[in-house]
């Protein structure tokens, strides 16, 4: 007896966001990435259509990151060199873009410079061609000051640049505004500030077609549960039609899940959980897949073992 699928049909779909620009768009990207679109949940193929693939962003550091070994030594010795590392993680990682993280701007650490800062995305913009994500250091102002040289060293390229926060947003979306980038609005776990933070920011004047929602995430077995239902929160309201909730959005799952202690910590410090470098690998790939199910668009990963899991699952996903 034939069985009928039950099929769920929504009223709206997820905006889409193009990141990068050609030279016929103002840029020097060789290729742009688009992400959004989708009408309904995660690959159900069968119930709607889903119009772009997720995407990875390999995180890439200005100055040498204190990770676990089980990554670095992935990376090898372009480590201590942005631009080659970045150029390693589209050439032989398969990266679909390079998010470029300036931890060296911190005033409490090296204090680089906003245009030594912007030197660099030029360096990187140079060596690949695939678009970029920006993210300043953690001191907001000075986050700020970085972010703006960044933006007007690379107008036009359509950079993903962030982050753009509560209680301090406007400076971020009037440079993307004024220099043509999109924009990262991040918000702590909290579906009322997600949409209340777009609301402000498109009040300034960007449109919602250039925002992508950070909701912020969680490693697994350290939060994943609640950042799930968020997100599928934020999911549903898209397609029911509130556009505040549209925006597609990406996931800091390297950051989140290397901070858990079990992708870190020895097997001699705890020897019932198995070897490291296994463990290290597939609890970045199963916090990815996590949130890849409920609705990122942009995975931001470190480990590229991890990242070509993902990539593999995700055409695999798409493939059905």
């Amino acid at each position: 007896m034939p069985v009928a699928l039950v099929k769920e049909r929504y009223s709206s779909k997820v905006g889409e966001v193009v990141l990068g620009a050609t030279s016929e768009q103002g840029g020097t990207r060789t290729t742009t990435v688009t992400v959004g679109g989708d009408s309904g949940l995660p690959f159900l193929h069968f119930e709607n259509q889903v119009t772009n693939r997720a995407v990875i962003a390999m995180e890439v550091t200005d100055i040498v990151p204190e990770w676990s070994e089980t990554i670095t030594k992935q990376i090898g010795d372009v480590i201590n060199n942005p631009v080659a590392w970045a150029k390693k993680c589209v050439e032989e990682f398969g990266a679909d873009l390079i998010y470029l993280k300036f931890d060296g701007a911190d005033p409490e650490g090296e204090n680089r410079s906003p245009e030594d800062c912007a030197r660099i995305v030029k360096d990187v913009l140079a060596a690949v061609g695939v678009p970029l994500i920006v993210e300043g250091c953690n001191d907001p102002e000075k986050n700020n000051a970085v972010i703006t040289a960044v933006a007007e060293a690379a107008a036009g390229e359509n950079l993903l640049i962030g982050v753009a926060e509560q209680n301090d947003y406007k400076s971020m979306a009037a440079a993307a505004m004024v220099h043509k980038h999109t924009l990262i609005a991040r918000s702590p776990l909290d579906i009322n500030i997600c949409k209340q933070l777009n609301i402000l920011i498109n009040e300034m004047g960007l449109p919602l077609n250039k925002i992508i929602i950070d909701p912020t995430v969680a490693g697994l077995g350290f939060g994943i549960e609640y950042v799930y239902s968020i997100m599928e929160r934020a999911r549903l309201g898209a397609l029911a039609g509130d556009r505040m909730l549209s925006m597609p959005i990406i996931c800091t799952v390297g950051y989140e899940a290397n901070r858990c202690k079990e992708a870190h910590a020895s097997e001699e410090e705890f020897p019932g959980w198995g070897d490291l470098e296994d463990r290290s690998v597939l609890w970045e790939a199963v916090t990815a897949s996590g949130v890849l199910e409920v609705g990122a668009s942009i995975l931001v990963m470190r480990n590229p073992k991890a990242a070509g899991i993902v990539k593999k699952h995700i055409a695999d996903m798409m493939n059905q």
